[in-house]
């Protein structure tokens, strides 16, 4: 890549090359000279702008929650609360590395402390009261990230060859007397591993057990 002059460098530039550089090569992957060589530039240039590897970490993962659209107005709260986990859930398929960076330090950063003022909010306007709101948002938030975190991994074995290989066999080398109802529900358990039908199933699940304890 060619140079990029120092004086044009900025933190937004050095994070969108770093977003580049970990949706290249995964987190494990990621370093603060593979940016810099992206950049164009010297890594201590880097330093201008972020102290560290993490420090780093944190600005993508709020320049992506950035790109999370406010919970919708005018709905009920069930209907925000769907949308925003919705949301959530399709950002992190667009960009898989949301989904660990997120778990690393959730709340951390304005755009990811934006997302959690959003959902907390509409929690409270619907009567909920603060501890309740508070387990209710990190409740839906674990889902989401667990739900998705499983459904990227699942997808990345389910195009690999070898991975399908070797879970076909785990699957038959199972005793139909140890495990018979694993082996019977086995092609409804493979229907489970993601997709809109299974995510909007458990987060259904979790809405209705919320909605029963509305305050009246």
């Amino acid at each position: 890549m060619a140079r990029t002059p120092r004086n044009t460098l900025s933190p937004d530039l050095v994070i969108r090359s770093a977003l580049v550089v970990m949706e290249a090569k995964g987190p494990d992957g990621f370093s603060l000279r593979g940016v810099a060589a992206e950049l164009g530039v010297g890594p201590m240039a880097l330093y201008t702008y972020f102290r560290n590897k993490d420090d780093l970490y944190d600005g993508i993962r709020d320049h992506l929650m950035g790109l999370m659209p406010p919970a919708p107005e005018g709905l009920p709260w069930p209907d925000q609360v769907r949308s925003v986990c919705r949301d959530l859930r399709i950002l992190m398929l667009q960009h898989p590395c949301l989904a660990q960076l997120l778990a690393s330090r959730p709340l951390s950063g304005n755009e990811t402390a934006r997302v959690a003022e959003g959902l907390l909010s509409v929690l409270r306007s619907a009567g909920f009261e603060p501890e309740i709101a508070a387990r209710t948002h990190t409740t839906l938030f674990t889902y989401v990230l667990g739900a998705t975190t499983w459904e990227i991994q699942m997808a990345q074995e389910q195009s690999d060859p070898d991975a399908l290989r070797r879970l076909r066999a785990s699957m038959e080398s199972l005793s139909s007397r140890d495990f018979p109802t694993v082996i019977e529900l086995a092609p409804e358990l493979s229907r489970t591993t993601g997709g809109n039908t299974q995510f909007n199933y458990g987060l259904d699940l979790l809405l209705a057990g919320l909605t029963a304890r509305t305050p009246s």
